[in-house]
């Protein structure tokens, strides 16, 4: 996508009650978005999930992003939908188990 258009970014109220409880800040989850280590298809519809590997080698963990892009002429819309925590490292190429809480409020979102 190219960004020479006005980014604009929009943060859902999920997204926002996630980032609480998982203790991740708006730029922390910037940071997955501009720079993954993985790139999925989201589970959610027209969606694209990112992570990013985190803590130690000995206690690995993941940040998993989840956004939809919408492109105007005049802007770019980054829609930030979903984030979360994953123990480990997920399976790359298949989808990992969700939080349940999570997969429950996504239905109710869409």
């Amino acid at each position: 996508m190219n960004f020479a258009v006005e980014k604009k970014w929009h943060w859902t109220s999920h997204i926002e009650n996630k980032m609480k409880q998982y203790g991740l800040s708006k730029q922390r989850v910037r940071r997955v978005f501009k720079s993954p280590d993985r790139k999925e298809t989201g589970i959610a519809l027209d969606t694209i999930a990112v992570m990013q590997t985190v803590g130690s080698k000995k206690h690995p963990t993941e940040i998993w992003l989840m956004y939809q892009l919408t492109k105007t002429k005049k802007e770019n819309t980054i829609k930030m939908i979903s984030a979360w925590r994953y123990p480990g490292t997920s399976p790359t190429g298949r989808l990992p188990e969700i939080p349940e809480d999570t997969l429950l409020e996504l239905e109710k979102n869409q």
